[in-house]
């Protein structure tokens, strides 16, 4: 699995418990063997990439705080291509 798409399942499995739309998109990147974050974000309805955009931004911010500067970069990579 691609490394940024790794993280971002990572924070998802937090979203999956009551919330439709992260269960449906951290399905998705666990049943899908994607080549990157491009092929993933290009598959994601407009709902999905407003959701996504929305906890991005929060995991981005944390790792930030956390000076994980690694997962930091990582998520932004797939943030950047929500909105190519």
């Amino acid at each position: 699995m691609e490394q940024s798409l790794g993280y971002l399942r990572e924070i998802l499995a937090a979203h999956t418990e009551d919330d439709v739309v992260g269960k449906k998109i951290y399905q998705r990147i666990r049943n899908r063997d994607y080549k990157d974050e491009h092929q993933f974000v290009m598959e994601l309805s407009q709902e999905e990439s407003t959701y996504l955009n929305q906890i991005l931004k929060e995991a981005i911010d944390y790792s930030r705080q956390e000076q994980d500067y690694e997962r930091m970069q990582q998520l932004n990579d797939v943030y950047e291509q929500l909105f190519v």
